[in-house]
C-alpha cells in the first residue's frame, strides 16, 4: 500500500477548498498548506509598506526578503510574516480587494511556486490554491478541482466574515468574487484552470462531509 501521497486542490474563490482541504488533511494525518494564505501574506506586507502592485520588480524583490510561516494549530493554520502572526489580518477586504493583483505578477509566482514545491516534494501534503495541479504539484497523484455557483460562495463568505467579525455587504460580494474569477482566469501567469487529469466537484449543493469523504474515497484509491 502507498501510504503517501500529494493531494492537490484548485478552484476559484469561496469554493471551500481550504475548509475541505483542512478536514482531508487531518482525516489523513496529512501536512496542509494553503497557498493562498502565502499570496495574501505578501499582498498585506505590500499594502503596509505602501508598495505599487503593479510593481512586479519591487514585489517579487519584497517576498524575496521575506519569510511566510504556515504553522497548524488547534484553532486552523496560521500564518506568520517575518515571525509575526498575521491570520486574521489577511483577510482583511483590503486585502481580498488586492490579492488578484498581486499574484498576477509571473516572477512572483515563480517564487511562491519554488516555495511551494519545496514543502510538498515529500508527499504525504494536501495543497489547495489556484495553481497547485497544473504548477506546483504538477505529478500528484490525486487532483481535485473544486467549485461552485457564485452566490453559494458569496454566501459562504458572508457568513465566514460574520464569524470573523467582519461587516460585509452580500450583493457586493457577488461583484468581488465575480470579478476574482475574471482576474484569476484571464491572467497571463498560471491561470485558474482546472488540471487535464484533476476530477471535477461541484460542491454548490454538498456538505463539507459528503465532499470530504469523496475526496478520501478517492485518495484510498490512489494509496493502493
Amino acid at each position: 500500500m502507498k501510504k503517501q501521497i500529494q493531494i492537490a486542490i484548485d478552484g476559484p474563490a469561496a469554493a471551500g477548498k481550504s475548509t475541505i482541504a483542512k478536514k482531508t488533511a487531518e482525516l489523513l494525518g496529512y501536512t496542509y498548506v494553503d497557498t493562498g494564505a502565502m499570496y495574501r501574506a505578501i499582498t498585506y506586507k505590500a499594502l503596509q509598506q505602501n508598495i505599487d502592485l503593479l510593481d512586479e520588480d519591487k514585489l517579487t524583490a519584497l517576498l524575496k526578503e521575506t519569510i511566510i510561516e504556515l504553522k497548524p494549530s488547534p484553532e486552523g493554520q496560521l500564518v506568520f510574516l517575518d515571525q509575526v502572526a498575521v491570520t486574521d489580518e489577511i483577510r482583511s477586504k483590503e486585502v481580498t480587494s488586492s490579492v488578484s493583483a498581486v499574484a498576477a505578477h509571473a516572477t512572483l509566482r515563480e517564487e511562491m511556486v519554488k516555495r511551494q514545491m519545496q514543502m510538498g516534494k515529500n508527499g504525504s501534503i494536501v495543497m489547495d490554491g489556484r495553481d497547485i495541479g497544473t504548477h506546483v504539484l504538477k505529478d500528484a497523484e490525486l487532483k481535485i478541482f473544486m467549485s461552485a455557483s457564485v452566490e453559494e460562495r458569496a454566501n459562504r463568505r458572508y457568513l465566514e466574515n460574520q464569524n470573523r467579525g467582519i461587516e460585509t455587504n452580500l450583493e457586493e460580494l457577488k461583484q468581488e468574487i465575480a470579478l476574482r474569477d475574471k482576474l484569476d482566469s484571464e491572467r497571463q501567469a498560471s491561470p485558474l484552470i482546472q488540471a487535464e487529469d484533476a476530477i471535477y466537484i461541484d460542491t454548490t449543493l454538498l456538505t463539507v462531509d459528503e465532499v470530504s469523504n469523496k475526496i478520501m474515497q478517492l485518495a484510498k484509491e490512489r494509496m493502493s
